[in-house]
């Protein structure tokens, strides 16, 4: 049996970066391709659950993530035609001391990054995958090039990756997001998530992101929920056509908004649901969105990836020929994954939709509801990841 292996992972990302830390830490031999031609991250903040955080534990960067993000305690939304409060997540109602951490994903990705660089894999910019020969351990680039053979290939190329089927249903919203600075005053929480709602069809939110350097500015990042067709008019129209409508659900904001003077300075982002019918097909095994993706109304992509990389790391630490160690990957996360797309799916359209009926049940039947046990600290666990006790499962620690 071969233990030490050479793989090929295609994509920098953030899960990418860390399963080859991981991956190479275990003695195998390690190359990762990805487009650009200098590795870099995509997106603005996000959060880090206790899920995320425990498996950046254990690529020995998570003090320094912790330093560089900011604390988050509570999830808080406010209904605009009521005042109502129909989000109120608090991580403590799981238990005392949980919470997540708002970083921006530059700097999530410098310590990915350098990890994997540490433990001796090698990253090839300015390569473009197009395609893998599944049973030979190859891939196929832009330009025509075969690369290979190897032991392994690993998908990495997130939600669009041309190595795994199509998006199967393009989510009609998205957002627009932009990092700013944060301001020295207003009315916004240091340690929450706030979100402001008008129905379903809008939604702003404001969420600490900490500071790319430890030397650096505070920052929070903020999002605002548009329809994926509507965007093309939104970028036609004055930047002072949407700040009017925005400022009118949540004036508080003025003080942020007040920077953008550009179209660009807000980046739009498209989200699809999807989940690949097979993570492994003979020598290909898929990871982070590239298996399975979603809106982030639940805040658990990076995380999922993560959780992703540190599997197959231990699925391929264990005994058995490799395909019962790519199959004993599926068989650590498919469990997880499957609750939390099935949940994903199930809440998205309660936050970013055209229905009338759902926002309305919302607000008047299930936030209620939320406020009574056992509903705080279920809804504590699927926030921070906790439900389906992943960590538990591949030996992290702990999680209800």
């Amino acid at each position: 049996m071969q233990q030490h292996l050479t793989i090929v992972i295609a994509g920098a990302g953030i899960g990418g970066l860390a399963a080859a830390a991981l991956l190479a830490r275990a003695g195998h031999r390690v190359t990762v391709y990805d487009q650009f031609e200098e590795a870099r991250p995509i997106g603005s903040g996000l959060i880090l659950q206790e899920t995320g955080l425990a498996v950046l534990g254990e690529l020995g960067v998570r003090a320094e993530a912790e330093d560089l993000g900011a604390e988050i305690n509570r999830l808080w939304g406010v209904a605009k035609e009521t005042g109502r409060a129909v989000l109120d997540v608090r991580y403590s109602a799981l238990r005392p001391g949980l919470r997540g951490i708002g970083i921006l994903r530059p700097a999530l990705f410098a310590l990915v990054h350098k990890a994997a660089l540490e433990a001796g894999a090698e990253i090839v910019p300015d390569t473009r995958i197009l395609d893998a020969d599944r049973s030979a351990g190859r891939f196929t680039t832009l330009e025509g090039r075969t690369l290979g053979p190897f032991d392994l290939l690993v998908d990495a190329l997130g939600v669009r990756s041309p190595l795994s089927g199509l998006p199967r249903h393009h989510l009609p919203y998205g957002a627009l997001w932009a990092t700013l600075p944060r301001p020295e005053a207003g009315s916004f929480r240091s340690d929450a998530l706030e979100q402001r709602y008008e129905k379903a069809r809008k939604m702003a939110g404001v969420m600490p992101s900490g500071r790319v350097t430890t030397d650096g500015p505070e920052t929070v990042t903020y999002f605002w929920s548009i329809r994926s067709d509507k965007y093309p008019a939104w970028q036609a129209a004055p930047l002072s056509d949407w700040k009017r409508e925005a400022l009118a659900l949540w004036p508080e904001t003025a003080p942020l908004l007040e920077g953008l003077t550009r179209h660009d300075q807000l980046t739009f982002a498209r989200y699809a649901h999807r989940t690949e019918a097979r993570p492994v097909e003979g020598l290909l095994v898929h990871l982070g969105d590239a298996w399975h993706a979603t809106s982030p109304q639940l805040g658990q992509g990076a995380n999922m990836a993560l959780l992703d990389a540190y599997a197959l790391s231990w699925a391929l630490a264990g005994p058995g020929y490799l395909d019962h160690r790519c199959r004993q990957y599926d068989h650590l996360r498919r469990q997880h994954v499957r609750l939390f797309q099935t949940m994903s799916w199930l809440f998205t359209p309660v936050y970013q939709s055209d229905s009338i009926a759902l926002p309305w049940l919302r607000d008047w039947l299930a936030a209620p509801i939320s406020r009574i046990w056992p509903a705080p600290p279920l809804l504590a666990a699927m926030v921070s990841g906790a439900l389906g006790s992943p960590l538990k499962k591949l030996g992290l620690g702990p999680a209800r």
